[in-house]
């Protein structure tokens, strides 16, 4: 696409409205995805959020741009404050509409390899994914020398996301690829069909296993070529909703031999939103209001009503998504799905996540497959949504800080793969479950597109220990 003056001049007019707070203007650029996610309350709530951190504006910068996938652009405005400064990230397509709207750090801080990888151990290769009607790009990891091998398709959670699962300054698919190539583990991880095309969801007709299923199913027979890969060890890993769909890829491909669920979704997402919605509403009421909260329970309601049909205009419903995608949401079971393959799975969740939680999700799964001793189930106490450790309460404000994976979910991965089959463990003998007394989601995505609204704009139990492991090469 022609990258003229006219989206140069859009975005610095945006910028223009935020600073003069006319945010319905601002919400009349929007797409109609990104429209429903983030009302012009939630908007105004990030803005003044940012400024009250910052102070008044007194400047505004000259816009950089950069190419942003097909039809798009994406362009950052600095914005000078009287303590501080920020970046307003705007990906806009060729009819002027925002898909995407960030308040950012003015420097964003460049991702640096996790203490446990080592560049000289393996390489890497840009690869294109080709599932016949469309394709992404995508990166090979592969460790160096020679040898059969493990092979992992990674998947992202929900949202238009890039290959490394960037957000923020933070990678938590490239820190997973970097440290199980470490550890001798090959690697695929690629663009989603929603980062090349984020208008794609409002689509009519799109679903959620056209979001993932059919990259993913070509990923793992691309990965099955490699010839250092091991073809009958050949897994998929997926973090979020990655995590929920995975079983639907492995149901789909035969030949995934395994899967690897990461804060995997199991509540139903447009309830999960008015969970994770209320949650930020309380401890972030500056970030997120009742309105907010107002508005998923009335399109979550649309999702639950029986007159949801294909031609339910997407501005009802939860974060802008097409009815076809909520239907074929509604009718998911990925506990069931994943029980009905013979296949061992490996699910890890971390104790600290509140957008895909212990009692609203890992329950499910531990429920549903609990006469399975091919499944491992272990929870990472200290960790959060992005498998990040911490202490204390984990907050939307956190994902803006640099981290790496916690280096004992990449051991886990590593040793149950070389295992073979999840027997270390098995679910019938763990005894360090957190208790689960409490009430019965792409919440990624909830969590990506409220965090649209927040950023708007912007231990191991008796016989599971696991030690991290130094590169070894």
């Amino acid at each position: 696409m022609e990258l003229g003056p006219t989206l140069v001049t859009t975005a610095r007019t945006i910028v223009e409205m935020l600073r003069e707070e006319h945010f319905d203007e601002v919400v009349a650029l929007f797409a109609p995805p990104l429209r429903a996610a983030v009302p012009a309350g939630a908007l105004e709530a990030a803005w003044t959020a940012k400024l009250g951190e910052r102070g008044p504006v007194t400047g505004i910068g000259d816009p950089d741009t950069e190419p942003a996938g097909a039809g798009l652009v994406r362009i950052g405005v600095p914005v000078h404050c009287e303590r501080g400064d920020l970046t307003v990230l705007m990906s806009i397509d060729e009819g002027g509409l925002l898909q995407g709207l960030q308040l950012a750090p003015a420097t964003s801080t460049a991702w640096t390899p996790p203490p446990y990888a080592d560049p000289a151990a393996f390489t890497e290769h840009d690869v294109t994914i080709d599932a016949g009607s469309s394709a992404v790009a995508g990166t090979l990891t592969v460790p160096s020398g020679p040898g059969s091998r493990p092979g992992v398709v990674l998947l992202p959670g929900g949202g238009p996301f890039d290959r490394d699962e960037t957000s923020g300054p933070n990678k938590p698919l490239k820190d997973l690829a970097w440290g199980l190539a470490c550890r001798g583990v090959a690697t695929l991880r690629f663009d989603k069909i929603t980062h090349t095309r984020p208008e794609a969801t409002s689509t009519p007709g799109f679903t959620m296993s056209d979001e993932y299923v059919p990259h993913a199913a070509a990923a793992v027979r691309l990965l099955r070529q490699e010839s250092t890969v091991d073809d009958a060890r050949v897994f998929v890993l997926g973090h979020s909703m990655g995590g929920k769909v995975a079983p639907r890829v492995a149901a789909a491909e035969p030949s995934v031999a395994g899967l690897l669920i990461l804060a995997g979704d199991t509540q139903p997402m447009h309830h999960a939103a008015i969970r994770v919605a209320r949650h930020l509403a309380t401890v972030a009421p500056g970030l997120l209001g009742q309105d907010a909260v107002d508005l998923f329970a009335r399109q979550a309601a649309n999702v639950d009503s029986p007159g949801l049909s294909p031609g339910t205009p997407a501005a009802d419903l939860p974060f802008g998504f097409s009815a076809s995608y909520w239907l074929d949401l509604r009718d998911y079971d990925p506990v069931a799905t994943a029980a009905a393959l013979d296949r061992p799975m490996l699910i890890l969740q971390g104790g600290r996540d509140y957008q895909v939680t212990v009692e609203d999700d890992l329950s499910r799964w531990q429920a549903g497959l609990s006469s399975r001793p091919d499944v491992t189930i272990h929870v990472h106490a200290d960790d959060d949504h992005l498998f990040f450790p911490g202490t204390g309460p984990s907050t939307p404000a956190d994902y803006e800080k640099p981290h790496h994976v916690d280096p004992a979910v990449i051991d886990d991965i590593a040793d149950w793969l070389a295992s073979g089959r999840a027997k270390a463990c098995p679910q019938s003998q763990r005894t360090d479950w957190p208790d689960r007394s409490g009430p019965d989601m792409r919440w990624r995505h909830l969590s990506k597109r409220v965090a649209m609204a927040r950023n708007c704009l912007s231990r191991p139990g008796p016989g599971c220990e696991t030690r991290h492991r130094p590169c070894q090469r």
